[in-house]
């Protein structure tokens, strides 16, 4: 999927992921629970060096989404022209711990992010609703 497609989805797979979470999906037994608050604070980095943006987060773990979005509807319009500059601009860079990135490629793997996570959280529910047993990878019970 190109990075148009990640970028006209992205909305849609945190609406997913958010829903999924307030109807009692329990990430904790997953990757995601300890990726997506990760996750959220890059594209917020992402956003705020590579395009000016001003998101604050406080929040800690995957409460985190939830409060991105907030952030995100309010200036919904502001950030996805936001967005839609840093995946047009081929040359934009930012500074990260492990040196400089290109902007661009750093919002398009954030975009991929998001929607293999809501992918992953659409498998999770169907089997939840299945009544499928939960699934503890890695997990002592």
């Amino acid at each position: 999927m190109e990075a148009q497609a990640y970028y006209q989805q992205f909305e849609r797979n945190v609406r997913i992921i958010l829903d999924a979470l307030a109807a009692g999906l329990d990430l904790r037994t997953t990757a995601l629970e300890t990726s997506l608050p990760i996750e959220v604070y890059v594209l917020c980095e992402v956003l705020n060096q590579g395009a000016g943006e001003d998101f604050v987060l406080t929040a800690s773990g995957v409460a985190r989404l939830a409060e991105f979005q907030q952030q995100f509807m309010k200036h919904e319009g502001q950030t996805l022209a936001a967005m839609q500059r840093v995946l047009a601009d081929k040359r934009g860079t930012m500074r990260t711990p492990e040196g400089r990135v290109l902007t661009k490629e750093m919002l398009i793997r954030r975009l991929e992010f998001f929607n293999e996570a809501a992918r992953q959280v659409n498998v999770m529910r169907t089997q939840q609703a299945l009544g499928s047993p939960s699934q503890y990878v890695g997990v002592n019970k």
